[in-house]
């Protein structure tokens, strides 16, 4: 069985870090595109960060830019474990953060489908991140 198993939520005080992590299990994910995504209560759930499978480019919403650092393990790695460092949090950040897969060769370019959540294939069943002011 495929899965995403993310961990490191908790609670903070604003200006605070966490460091989420995404443990892929059941097949290896080094080949797939990876995103991270929040949702807070009565919202859309947003885009946060992404990372190609190559672990290059990386791609941030405008709101974490700066704060938000994602990454990954490299493909030699079996786990292939993604990160979200958390810096400077704010408690407009308190969400369930939740982090994705998306299997390369599909269309459109992981670059424009990157922040669709529709475009994505797995998904983990989330982590509690809260932020106290």
């Amino acid at each position: 069985q495929v899965q995403l198993v993310e961990s490191g939520g908790g609670l903070v005080q604003a200006g605070d870090s966490l460091r989420l992590s995404c443990a892929p299990s059941g097949r290896t994910f080094a080949t797939y595109a990876m995103g991270w995504f929040r949702q807070a209560p009565g919202r859309e759930r947003e885009f946060v960060a992404a990372i190609a499978w190559t672990g290059i480019l990386t791609y941030y919403a405008d709101s974490v830019k700066g704060r938000f650092t994602i990454s990954r393990e490299n493909a030699e790695n079996a786990k292939n474990t993604v990160y979200l460092q958390m810096n400077s949090l704010k408690p407009e950040d308190t969400a369930v953060y939740y982090c994705a897969a998306r299997s390369r060769g599909r269309t459109p370019v992981f670059a424009d489908a990157k922040a669709r959540a529709n475009e994505y294939d797995f998904w983990g069943q989330g982590t509690q991140v809260t932020v106290s002011s």
